[in-house]
């Protein structure tokens, strides 16, 4: 948890940014795969779906920024499955819990298992608009990153804050503190795709060459070279 809003609070794109994201990432990875296989040894279906969904956003999320611009590979048509048939399922478990006495499954309001089971299913929806286009780009790339690490974010807030509030001071549990950091996610994830889409607040930078610079300053680099080549040339002429 405090890697995750470390990140949000650092410089985007700073050094420290990125080590923060990497122990986030890492640690989300292990503790969302941690949680599915508990969830299935103590027969808890709607822990299954949630720890396997967070290890899915922070997984690609990670990946996104990992990989250079408009690269995609076969295994993105694999993990694909994994929001479609969780968001199926979930929806599946609202739609069971609203028609039943309690209004809940597994202990979970049909409105939880409806909100999840339509977020996971956007995300498939984006995975499938990504693998058509073949990748993502620029500000799109940008805001994919940080809405799926803010949300693996908030399903922890969520597990953490509300779920055990037993663990937590009083004054926390009686001012709405522990209510304010569960949410706070959500906030930074509106905020953020707010500044990146609508303000131009991140412009594109230019795509990258083979060489990992930017593909402007390697064709000036090829130029100069060239330059260089015809004048030493022209010299050995007159000579």
């Amino acid at each position: 948890m405090l890697s995750g809003f470390l990140t949000l609070a650092l410089r985007k794109g700073s050094r420290r940014h990125r080590i923060a994201g990497k122990v986030f990432s890492v640690s989300m990875i292990f503790m969302g795969g941690a949680a599915a296989w508990l969830a299935v040894m103590k027969s808890q279906p709607s822990n299954v779906l949630a720890g396997t969904l967070t290890v899915y956003f922070v997984a690609t999320a990670w990946a996104t920024v990992r990989r250079r611009a408009g690269e995609i590979s076969k295994l993105d048509w694999v993990v694909l499955l994994v929001p479609l048939a969780v968001g199926a399922v979930m929806v599946a478990n609202g739609i069971q819990a609203l028609n039943s006495p309690t209004g809940s499954k597994y202990g979970v309001p049909a409105g939880l298992h409806s909100f999840l089971g339509s977020i996971a299913l956007s995300a498939a929806a984006g995975d499938v608009r990504m693998l058509l286009r073949g990748g993502v780009f620029g500000t799109q790339r940008i805001a994919r990153h940080l809405w799926r690490m803010c949300f693996g974010l908030w399903i922890a807030a969520g597990s953490v804050f509300l779920a055990r509030q037993q663990l937590f001071p009083a004054f926390m549990r009686n001012t709405g503190a522990l209510y304010f950091l569960t949410a706070l996610p959500l906030f930074m994830l509106i905020f953020w795709l707010v500044r990146i889409r609508w303000t131009g607040a991140y412009k594109p930078k230019p795509m990258p060459g083979r060489s990992g610079a930017p593909l402007g300053a390697g064709l000036g680099l090829m130029a100069r070279r060239a330059r260089r080549e015809r004048t030493t040339m022209q010299g050995q002429t007159n000579a």
